[in-house]
């Protein structure tokens, strides 16, 4: 399955993108955002199996990972997970292509596309101080339904390090 924009392709994740993967995370890792989204994996078997499995169920419409790439090279990806009403969706792109529409691009035509199915409703979340991922969200037409406190990490005395997090929803159609 591959999905065309004006400059994206747009498929499944493979088995074979863990690399890119690993390049993405690299990247996200050092980026001033990461403190707000769970640490992501580096090693190589474990990145491998990971695709392995996002390739494995993506076809399947329960959970779908989807790579975003200017002709063959991988810039991000994309994530559905189907719940009652339509799906919670993530992303991740890399930074050399941030600021340039890619996301909102993939993004809008991904949501498109799955509407086709009769869900029409998108849910996501996001740090509040990740501004960058609230532009998208907000520019894509979701809008702040709740905050909540979220915790990925642990200070020095194990105690639970908070941040302002915001869901996100859309309705299409």
């Amino acid at each position: 399955m591959v999905l065309k924009t004006t400059r994206l392709n747009i498929r499944y994740i493979e088995s074979d993108d863990w690399k890119n993967l690993i390049e993405i995370w690299k990247d996200f890792n050092q980026s001033e955002f990461s403190k707000y989204d769970v640490p992501h994996l580096l090693d190589e078997a474990q990145v491998q199996e990971k695709a392995k499995c996002w390739a494995k169920a993506s076809p399947h419409q329960e959970h779908m990972f989807f790579a975003v790439c200017i002709q063959k090279e991988m810039i991000g990806y994309i994530d559905f997970h189907k719940n009652d009403c339509g799906y919670e969706c993530g992303y991740c792109f890399h930074s050399k292509s941030h600021g340039m529409g890619y996301a909102k691009e993939s993004m809008r035509m991904l949501m498109e596309w799955l509407s086709r199915d009769g869900s029409k409703q998108f849910v996501a979340g996001t740090a509040l101080d990740n501004l960058p991922s609230v532009r998208l969200l907000t520019s894509l037409g979701f809008k702040k339904i709740r905050e909540e406190k979220v915790s990925f990490y642990k200070d020095e005395n194990d105690k639970d390090i908070y941040f302002d997090g915001g869901i996100f929803m859309i309705n299409m159609g």
